[in-house]
């Protein structure tokens, strides 16, 4: 393929794909393993992604009002911890001159979460709500389908419709025509009843029978509603104010013991790789006893941050509250970091906004706040930034220099959340026993019931049907017994 078709390729993804075994496990996974049709996939992409100038497609080369229409964006997280694409409907005109510019403006939005979560899979919510006609777009949605099916493999988790009009039935049916068996199983049609099976009502606008808030604007380029700064302290009420007390007296006396041990530690070291040996070591010794996985480092061009993708905290159960971000400066100049969260009034974070000198090692605590849980869906986003050596490093001058500091020389890393179950106590258990409950059984009842739901759904459509067989039998039946009647009329009426 290289041979016959570099020219048709972008040098740069023909690169990554060299490089990123995950980008080519994800065709292969898309393929089920099948070789062929995993390059002819790729094949296909590759083309497509050149012809889209995908890994050049930026806000300042796509027009303004595309931005502003508010057809098209990324908020929020289903039930499961993955982003939602949001497609709302209602702004979408058909419109063959623009057309062009509104499909990169799908593969702006793709290529963008893409590059920023690492290739994470999405959850497509075509809000049908007010609908019509009019906005029927069938090239449009064959696009938004094919980006899922042909280009972007493995990135696809489920596709929810609401409230669909009965107008667009036959529409939808020349969509599932193009979907694969895989993406048709992924179809979840919903409405205001049962759309939060899918999609908590906090992520779900009032419309969909929802408690979010929030409302399309642009400038800025909608993100993941990162909220900053981030108080050190968190959200302390009267009510849990003794008790945040004295959490933050606990974690200060945890913060000064880490920190004794990494000035014993430093005073050892002679370059930044014997650093990244001892956080090896700290980190074994600190991480949580509920973790399922060794931490893993994530290098950026700043900070090393470890761990790499996800915090680790407890369920309920569990009472694992606190999580260790180590941040490892690998320049030669002082890094000013800060960190913000999509779930400002259930995290503390500390520090949450300061500097890290060159070549040392520094530890954020992030603890949840009174009695909230973690949750899949809660995102931290780590900033960092070079500083000039003769600026000061105070509240006052990080303030400054995060308001003159260009975009382009900021760092962005993302962390997400992932909560480990225990055992339940025994007495617990016990509780449960004795009332027949069993203690994990929640989300196969889940399960069970969705699956009873789809069968009703289909028994109704089947009892549906014979409802109307039966009244066409009972229709043909009356015009039958008509049609004799009058044959024995005119019988009759001959012979007399």
């Amino acid at each position: 393929y290289l041979l016959d078709k570099s020219d048709k390729y972008d040098a740069r993804d023909v690169e990554r794909l060299q490089q990123d075994d995950k980008w080519v496990e994800n065709y292969l996974i898309w393929r089920h393993d099948v070789v062929d049709d995993t390059l002819k996939m790729i094949d296909e992409s590759f083309q497509w992604r050149k012809d889209y100038t995908v890994n050049d497609l930026t806000e300042s080369v796509l027009p303004k009002w595309l931005f502003e229409n508010g057809s098209l964006f990324l908020h929020g997280y289903d039930k499961e911890g993955y982003k939602l694409f949001w497609f709302r409907v209602k702004h979408h005109t058909r419109d063959p001159k623009q057309q062009l510019e509104k499909k990169k403006l799908v593969a702006f939005w793709l290529e963008h979460y893409a590059k920023r979560d690492h290739g994470k899979p999405l959850t497509v919510v075509f809000d049908m709500a007010e609908t019509g006609i009019s906005h029927i777009d069938l090239d449009f949605v064959r696009f938004i389908v094919s980006c899922f099916t042909d280009y972007y493999p493995n990135f696809l988790t489920k596709i929810v419709i609401f409230e669909m009009p009965w107008i667009m039935n036959a529409a939808f049916k020349i969509v599932k025509g193009w979907l694969g068996p895989d993406a048709i199983s992924m179809l979840k049609f919903t409405n205001k009843s049962d759309v939060q099976e899918y999609i908590s009502g906090e992520y779900l606008p009032p419309h969909m029978g929802g408690t979010d808030s929030f409302k399309y604007s642009y400038p800025p380029l909608v993100d993941d509603d990162f909220q900053t700064p981030l108080c050190e302290n968190g959200p302390i009420t009267s009510e849990d104010e003794h008790e945040s007390k004295e959490e933050i007296d606990a974690d200060t006396k945890e913060t000064g013991e880490l920190n004794e041990e990494q000035n014993l530690n430093q005073k050892k070291m002679n370059s930044i790789e014997q650093i990244s040996k001892s956080e090896e070591t700290d980190k074994t010794e600190i991480k949580p006893k509920n973790a399922k996985k060794a931490l893993t480092t994530f290098k950026g061009p700043l900070l090393h941050i470890s761990p790499a993708e996800e915090l680790y905290f407890g369920s309920k159960e569990t009472g694992e509250k606190k999580c260790l971000i180590v941040l490892t400066n690998v320049t030669k100049n002082i890094v000013a970091f800060k960190v913000r969260t999509t779930a400002p009034e259930k995290y503390r974070v500390k520090p949450s906004n300061s500097s890290c000198e060159p070549g040392t090692s520094l530890d954020i605590i992030v603890s949840l706040h009174g009695g909230f849980a973690a949750s899949l869906q809660d995102r931290f986003l780590i900033m960092a930034a070079e500083m000039d050596q003769s600026s000061g490093a105070g509240v006052p001058e990080l303030t400054q220099f995060w308001k003159e500091v260009p975009r382009t020389k900021v760092m962005e890393h993302r962390l997400r959340c992932h909560v480990v179950e225990s055992s339940k106590p025994s007495s617990l258990i016990l509780k449960e026993n004795a009332f027949n409950i069993p203690a994990k059984n929640n989300e196969d009842l889940h399960v069970q019931l969705t699956r009873l739901l789809q069968i009703n759904k289909r028994l109704q459509e089947q009892i549906e049907r014979c409802l109307w067989f039966q009244q066409l039998s009972v229709v043909i039946s009356l015009l039958s017994v008509t049609v004799v009647a009058f044959c024995f009329y005119l019988a009759y009426t001959q012979r007399s």
